[in-house]
C-alpha cells in the first residue's frame, strides 16, 4: 500500500471517527438544549414558538407540587448519595482487602445484584417486603424513608463497583510503608487511602446522585401520601399533556446538576495538580 493510501486511510478513520463521536453528543445533547429554548417560549403549545418570555419560570414559583417535588427529589438524592458512597466504600474494601471470609460469593453477588436487576422486579420485591414488615411492626410507613432505602439499594451497588475498581489498581506497599512508618491503619486511611480514591468517591457521588433524582420507578412502588417526587409529578402530567412549566423545571434541574458537575471537575483537576505536584516536589528531594 503506497503512502498516499494510507494517508488517506488513516486520515478517513480520523474524520469519520470524529463524525460519529458528534452525531452521538449531538443526539444526547440537543433534546436537553432544545427542552431548555422551549422553557422560554411564550406558548403554552410546547411544539410552538410564540416568543420568548419567562412567563413559564414565574409560574413555577407558584406551582406548589413541582417545587415540593423537586425539594424533595433534591432531599433524597443527597441523602442517597452520600449513604451510596460510604456503604459502598466499606463494601468494596471488604471485598477488596478481605479476599477469603465466609459468603464472600455470595456477598458479591447480592451487592451486584442490582445492577442486572430490571427495577421493576426490585421496586415489586422492596414493596413486598416494606408492607410485610409494616404488618408486622408497624413501620416504616411509605414516604421518604421507604423511597430512600430504595434508591440506596441501587446507588450503593453503583458505588461499590467504582471503589472497587479503584481499590485494586492501587498499590498496596503505599499502605504498607506508611504502617511501617507507625501510622495506624485509620490514620492510613485517611492519609494514605483516601486521598488516592477521592475521585473516584466524588464520580460516585455525582452518579448515584442523578440516579436517585430521575428515579421513577423505585419511586412509584415506594412513594406514599404527601412524597411526590419530581419526576413522578412529571410523569403523572405527560400522561395528560405537558404544562410549559414542566420545561421550567427541567432547565433548572439542568442547570443546578450542570452547576454541580462544573464545580466537582474544576475541585478534582486541582486536587489532580495538586497531587502532581506534591510527587514531583518529593521526587526533586530524593534527588
Amino acid at each position: 500500500m503506497s503512502r498516499r493510501a494510507t494517508l488517506f486511510d488513516a486520515r478517513f478513520n480520523r474524520v469519520f471517527a470524529r463524525g460519529w463521536l458528534a452525531a452521538g453528543y449531538l443526539f444526547l445533547f440537543v433534546p436537553i438544549v432544545a427542552l431548555v429554548v422551549y422553557s422560554f417560549n411564550a406558548s403554552p403549545l410546547p411544539n410552538t414558538w410564540s416568543g420568548f418570555s419567562f412567563k413559564w419560570y414565574i409560574a413555577l414559583l407558584n406551582d406548589r407540587e413541582l417545587i415540593d417535588g423537586l425539594w424533595l427529589s433534591l432531599r433524597i438524592a443527597v441523602l442517597t448519595a452520600c449513604g451510596s458512597v460510604v456503604l459502598g466504600t466499606m463494601a468494596a474494601f471488604a471485598l477488596v482487602r478481605y479476599r477469603r471470609f465466609g459468603g464472600r460469593t455470595l456477598f458479591s453477588g447480592m451487592v451486584n445484584a442490582p445492577l442486572v436487576m430490571p427495577e421493576v422486579i426490585i421496586g415489586l420485591s422492596l414493596l413486598l417486603m416494606l408492607v410485610t414488615v409494616q404488618r408486622a411492626v408497624g413501620f416504616p410507613e411509605r414516604g421518604v424513608l421507604t423511597i430512600w432505602l430504595g434508591h440506596l439499594l441501587v446507588g450503593m451497588a453503583y458505588a461499590t463497583v467504582m471503589v472497587q475498581s479503584r481499590l485494586q489498581d492501587l498499590n498496596p506497599q503505599l499502605e504498607e510503608a506508611a504502617m511501617d512508618l507507625g501510622a495506624r491503619p485509620g490514620q492510613v486511611f485517611a492519609l494514605v487511602t483516601l486521598p488516592m480514591i477521592a475521585q473516584t468517591l466524588v464520580s460516585a457521588w455525582l452518579l448515584t446522585f442523578t440516579l436517585s433524582l430521575d428515579d421513577v420507578v423505585l419511586s412509584a412502588f415506594l412513594s406514599g401520601p404527601g412524597s411526590t417526587t419530581m419526576p413522578l409529578v412529571i410523569f403523572s402530567r405527560a400522561r395528560l399533556g405537558l404544562n410549559p412549566s414542566v420545561n421550567a423545571i427541567a432547565a433548572v434541574t439542568v442547570a443546578v446538576v450542570s452547576m454541580a458537575i462544573i464545580a466537582a471537575s474544576l475541585m478534582l483537576a486541582r486536587a489532580e495538580r495538586r497531587r502532581a505536584s506534591d510527587v514531583a516536589a518529593a521526587a526533586r528531594g530524593d534527588e
